[in-house]
């Protein structure tokens, strides 16, 4: 059985799989997503949305540079001729950011509701040009530039313009963007080497830090001849999947690598927030990201996060082209990309420097044409930072991983024919995350909660004890107690009940979301998400027991009793929110009427960030926004939300 005809099979359960879904999303089985508690998606379903991520990729500058007739042949024989012809693409923030959310760290896949994706090796080869067979890119680490630029520059950059083993990405443009055609070989060599540093640090090896690149690639160019031998391709995937692998952490705001190849693998393969084209896509050019350049007319330009998260959780068969470049004519691509492709479907680990991360086509084979079978358990593996004194050569520390690589030939996946992707997808249900938006409001299950309650303690001081013996009715005593303290502390902090009022609707402005930096000042690096993440979860856990994020900006109106008050988030003793912590300042009648997910967490951020310095529990935390509460005793019985939620807007 196809998957296409599992889904229809499956019409008459589909619904009764989302009202299971509407409380567990999943996974049922933990045993492959197994860091679950740690990933963004649980951080929505508990109602913090930390908005749209910064997407760090610096290629706008990048046709300031004025190469010579000699440093593009030099380019060329270094692996990055198409690499050179890619333009600047307008990066859709909330897209990407919304793909994260799919992203697992665990398989190194997207989790779509048709099963798994993952941008492969041959995307990479298509999309991008480079080499994804050859030497890996790999080699010594850094601490210092001077060094290093001065052999393979010529010149060293200004204190200014370093940090640690990184240099700035403007001081190569401003001393190095223009070779004179009269230079010696020597300069057209150096001002070449410093050109590629520039394009991998502004594209394939962007990093978060905003305007550096690590110098430890430019030793890998000192022979241009030598540099086209390297895995440029693998490495650039490595790289992006372990940035992808960070950014899905609930703690993290920000994502870097490639990202012009992360959008336009979703352009080509998913029907959400795809462009349309002013050309003809007859006519292809290579490398395969040149579809997508230029202006475009489309719908992205009014889009958010929710909405594309929407649209990857109701995602149908018919929305994915599992195959996109099969029906592209194959003889604009080079034969050296052709001889190489077959290592798309190579199960592998793929390295650049301290990076090493798998890569696993068996777990998305339809998009090579394959029937999907349930795939073998991923062996864990340890992603470990190995950066370590300046001077040392990472592939005596990395020998089991060179040795995977080193057979990647070797473990090329097949095809099997007659099977029944059926079972394939009972398995895969059980395993993901099936979705990532709440398919009912946070609010309405917050209003749903407290009805129950309120029923709960209504039958237990109602129910006669008249005949029980002495343990039925302590059993009745703890469960109205119980009921009781629950519904007492709920009444002491105010129902969070969020909805559109009718004047605001015609306002509705979903445009791409910003985030926001307060004030100037530059935030910390987290260079270690897990470390981080630890102490954000302890944060995040007290500010959200003391204010229930709303699925969206607006506000539920229970009957006629509004109170137009501002909230008010109450605290105990020792919360980082004070009971008078009037909440305004992220919401105008000209912004979306959204609450914007990046001001809460960046307040937590600074929270966090302190307690790591400082390992205070007392600190101040910014106000959010102005939103209209509903005192909790509007919601009587669980029949008058049901009756409530008949006439609520809930999306």
């Amino acid at each position: 059985m196809k998957s296409e005809d599992y889904y229809s099979a499956s019409n008459v359960t589909y619904s009764n799989m989302m009202d299971y879904y509407a409380t567990n999303p999943g996974p049922v089985d933990d045993s492959v997503l197994y860091d679950q508690d740690k990933h963004v998606s649980a951080a929505v379903w508990e109602g913090q949305e930390r908005g749209a991520l910064r997407c760090h990729e610096h290629t706008s500058k990048l046709d300031r540079w004025l190469l010579t007739e000699k440093q593009i042949e030099l380019v060329k024989r270094a692996g990055f001729g198409y690499l050179r012809l890619i333009p600047a693409i307008s990066l859709d923030n909330p897209l990407i950011s919304a793909l994260v959310e799919r992203w697992r760290k665990e398989t190194n896949t997207f989790h779509m509701t048709v099963g798994e994706m993952t941008v492969t090796l041959e995307d990479v080869a298509y999309l991008l040009g480079l080499r994804i067979d050859g030497e890996p890119v790999i080699g010594v680490t850094y601490t210092t530039c001077d060094s290093v630029c001065v052999k393979y520059l010529g010149k060293a950059p200004d204190s200014g313009y370093t940090s640690g083993g990184m240099v700035k990405l403007s001081w190569l443009k401003e001393t190095f963007s223009e070779c004179r055609e009269d230079a010696s070989i020597e300069d057209v060599e150096r001002y070449t080497r410093a050109y590629l540093l520039y394009l991998v640090g502004s594209t394939i090896f962007s990093t978060t830090t905003g305007n550096k690149v690590p110098v430890m690639y430019l030793p890998l160019f000192e022979n241009f001849d030598n540099a086209g031998k390297y895995a440029w391709g693998a490495a650039a995937l490595a790289f992006l999947y372990r940035a992808l692998g960070n950014a899905s952490l609930r703690s993290q705001s920000t994502i870097s690598g490639c990202l012009t190849l992360l959008q336009c693998w979703s352009y080509y393969h998913l029907n959400v927030g795809r462009p349309k084209l002013h050309h003809d896509p007859i006519h292809e050019c290579f490398p395969f990201v040149l579809r997508w350049k230029g202006k475009h007319s489309g719908p992205t330009s009014n889009r958010d996060v929710a909405f594309y998260r929407k649209a990857l959780d109701s995602l149908k068969p018919t929305d994915v082209d599992w195959c996109p470049y099969a029906n592209i004519s194959h003889t604009v691509i080079p034969d050296n990309i052709l001889n190489q492709l077959i290592l798309g479907r190579s199960k592998t680990m793929l390295i650049c420097f301290d990076k090493a991360e798998r890569h696993l086509p068996d777990r998305c084979l339809k998009q090579f044409g394959m029937h999907q079978t349930v795939p073998e358990e991923v062996q864990r593996w340890e992603r470990k930072t190995r950066g370590v004194d300046g001077g040392v050569d990472l592939s005596g520390k990395m020998e089991s991983e060179l040795s995977e690589w080193a057979n990647r030939r070797f473990h090329i996946v097949e095809a099997e024919e007659d099977l029944d992707e059926g079972d394939y997808m009972n398995w895969y249900l059980k395993i993901t995350r099936r979705v990532v938006g709440r398919p009912i409001p946070i609010s309405s299950e917050f209003q749903r909660m407290n009805a129950a309650l309120r029923d709960i303690a209504h039958v237990a001081d109602t129910l006669s004890t008249h005949g029980m013996d002495d343990q039925q009715i302590q059993s009745v005593t703890r469960i109205r107690y119980i009921a009781h303290e629950c519904l007492r502390d709920h009444t002491g902090s105010s129902t969070l009940v969020v909805a559109d009022s009718q004047d605001e609707v015609g306002k509705r402005i979903r445009g791409k979301e910003r985030v926001r930096r307060r004030g100037t000042s530059k935030r910390r690096r987290k260079d270690d998400p897990e470390e981080y993440y630890a102490v954000t979860m302890h944060t995040q856990s007290r500010l959200y027991s003391s204010a229930v994020n709303a699925d969206q900006a607006h506000f539920y109106h229970v009957g006629n009793e509004v109170d137009h008050e501002h909230l008010c988030i109450p605290s105990n003793a020792g919360d980082p929110l004070s009971p008078s912590g009037r909440v305004d300042g992220a919401m105008d009648h000209d912004a979306p009427d959204e609450v914007d997910g990046s001001e809460y967490q960046h307040g937590v951020e600074e929270i966090v960030e302190d307690q790591l310095s400082h390992g205070s529990e007392e600190n101040p935390c910014e106000p959010i926004a102005t939103i209209d509460v509903v005192q909790q005793s509007s919601l009587e019985t669980s029949e008058d939300v049901a009756r409530q939620n008949d006439y609520s807007v809930t999306a």
